[in-house]
């Protein structure tokens, strides 16, 4: 398939959020977490994606810590009003080192300022809240994010990792606009409570590593061969008899890609884009090849035999281990 040839549709996502591309594109990795960063390449894949027509990124202040939204800002620099930007708030930072969970709402308004100015813009289109924060109300933050969205300093709201009673009630008193967590053929978990909250409430899901931390690409290694420096060194799902496992159920996706002339990541890329237009995977990459390779998964066409091929391999409890380490599995889906 001509992957050039192609550009990339729209969606919009929640029937409050903006519209966005069906593909986005995850900058964390241009900045921390896999591999050596590369500035150059990371801006220049930026780029790329603009000219293709995925104008989504999603950033973070906790990316690098700081950096990575500063990475973007240069990139989108002349090409602002092209793009539809997303970033985090959730913590407190001495230095560069960070500490313990924070959204109270001074200290949300200090982090949308100093965000705005590493991003070089006026304004964010959407504000997640990084990870839920017990000891500030969900109602007390998304009454905060409320009023920047009347300042015009954020234009939607947005959460992370959250279970669905804190949607629920964050979504009274603020429209939530997205949902962002790990969603994938490997990871499943939203399907059981997330997934319907999310449609009862027409709040989009925005699926973070849907190509399960390269996992579903075919070229992940076991978790003792990677650098301390890359998060797949510690991730359970990589280790011992978890890799085995899992690259056995992963092969799959492989076979289907080989009968239909595609990548196993083209292959995982279109099951989430056939699971619903209120879907949106972020595969984050910071090479021009990668996302070009992406991009053409929207492309590929999953007839009902290759739905269900994929989904018996890899059904909601196939992965064997949890997909963070068990220090911080309680931050999730709180």
């Amino acid at each position: 398939m001509d992957v050039k040839a192609s550009s990339i549709p729209r969606r919009r996502a929640g029937s409050t959020g903006p519209e966005v591309s069906a593909l986005g594109l995850g900058c964390m990795g241009m900045s921390q977490t896999y591999g050596v960063p590369d500035d150059e390449e990371s801006i220049a894949t930026i780029r790329r994606a603009l000219e293709r027509g995925c104008f989504f990124f999603d950033t973070a202040e906790s990316y690098g810590p700081f950096v990575n939204e500063e990475l973007l800002g240069r990139a989108l620099r002349g090409h602002r009003d092209e793009a539809v930007v997303a970033t985090k708030f959730g913590w407190e930072y001495e230095g560069s080192r960070r500490g313990r969970l924070n959204s109270r709402p001074d200290h949300i308004r200090a982090v949308v300022d100093a965000c705005l100015g590493r991003l070089g813009t006026d304004r964010i289109d959407v504000l997640y809240q990084h990870r839920v924060d017990l000891d500030v109300p969900i109602e007390e933050v998304a009454g905060t994010v409320g009023e920047l969205i009347r300042e015009g300093k954020v234009l939607h709201f947005g959460l992370s990792e959250a279970g669905a009673g804190t949607i629920a009630r964050a979504h009274e008193v603020c429209p939530v606009a997205f949902l962002q967590t790990e969603y994938s053929l490997w990871e499943r978990h939203v399907e059981r409570e997330i997934l319907p909250t999310l449609r009862e409430r027409g709040i989009g899901l925005v699926a973070y590593s849907p190509l399960g931390r390269g996992f579903l690409t075919g070229t992940a290694l076991a978790a003792e061969e990677y650098p301390e420096s890359d998060y797949r060194r510690h991730d359970p799902r990589f280790r011992g008899e978890n890799f085995t496992a899992n690259t056995a159920a992963a092969s799959v996706v492989r076979e289907v890609a080989e009968g239909l002339g595609a990548t196993p990541a083209q292959i995982a890329l279109a099951w989430l884009l056939h699971r619903g237009e209120d879907i949106v995977p972020i595969p984050g990459t910071k090479r021009r090849v990668t996302l070009e390779e992406n991009l053409a998964a929207v492309d590929v066409v999953l007839d009902a035999d290759d739905l269900r091929r994929l989904d018996d391999a890899l059904p909601p409890e196939a992965v064997a281990g949890t997909r963070y380490p068990e220090a911080v599995m309680h931050m999730n889906g709180r």
